[in-house]
């Protein structure tokens, strides 16, 4: 031992791992590459899962009548079905996110987590369930003897509004301040993206939070040219930041000096 400390240097294990992320307190080993590609096919199945799920629930949710009309079902099943997954994957991007850019500011880390979790489990699903509750109405009281029509049809808009809302609250303030601000910033801060790339978020975030805020207090519709542009920055930066980790993964070198850090 003694001669192997004047002489020739042993390998150091942290040399040979040193795009390793360890747990201090349990020693779990985070690969951050790994990693990155897991964050960057669930950012992308978000926009797989959410895109064609909005086009399924098309006759539900633009025609009024649907509850008291044939209806097709089968489409919105199938329209619920994706935005599970798409919930499933938003709280995916951050459960894999987590380990690797807590080392660079652990309170907007569980800062995105909990904002994932929120857009997840309560404004996601709450919207399904609105959805799924006007198909049931349909199918047991549209055709019952003694059902009002018109009464049906006022519940039916009330709950296509209340999926509305959630659409409102879900990439305009949920995914503009979790994706675009928070994730923006510690990427832009932690150069584990290029900068130019990160930012994109800094100001896709902003801009989709005032376009929704706008909206929220009636400056203009939701479905319009106005909000219809202001959300292209975030969309543009969600997208380009699911393709890049799933292609390039996360830079090394900011891999290496977050580890250094948190030594």
């Amino acid at each position: 031992m003694q001669k192997a400390r004047r002489g020739t240097r042993l390998p150091s294990s942290r040399n040979s791992e040193r795009l390793s992320l360890t747990s201090s307190r349990k020693g779990v080993r985070v690969n951050p590459q790994k990693n990155a590609r897991v964050t960057g096919v669930l950012f992308l199945i978000t926009f797989i899962a959410s895109i064609p799920a909005l086009i399924l629930y098309g006759p539900v949710l633009n025609n009024p009548n649907y509850i008291v009309g044939a209806g097709a079902d089968t489409r919105i099943y199938w329209g619920a079905f994706l935005e599970v997954i798409l919930a499933i994957a938003g709280i995916g991007t951050a459960v894999a996110l987590f380990p690797i850019v807590k080392r660079q500011n652990e309170g907007f880390a569980l800062g995105y987590v909990s904002a994932r979790v929120v857009e997840s489990t309560i404004i996601i699903v709450v919207g399904i369930i609105s959805v799924l509750s006007v198909v049931t109405l349909r199918q047991y009281l549209a055709g019952a003897a003694g059902a009002n029509a018109a009464s049906l049809e006022t519940v039916g808009t009330s709950l296509v509004a209340v999926k509305d809302w959630t659409f409102l609250f879900d990439p305009g303030f949920c995914a503009g301040i979790g994706n675009g601000i928070v994730v923006g910033y510690l990427m832009y801060s932690s150069r584990l993206v290029p900068r130019y790339l990160a930012v994109l978020g800094l100001v896709g975030g902003p801009v989709a939070v005032a376009s929704a805020t706008a909206t929220l207090f009636g400056l203009y519709e939701q479905v319009c040219v106005w909000a219809a542009i202001a959300i292209i920055p975030e969309f543009l930066w969600e997208l380009s930041f699911g393709i890049w980790l799933t292609v390039r993964g996360f830079n090394p070198s900011a891999v290496a000096r977050l580890e250094d850090e948190s030594q």
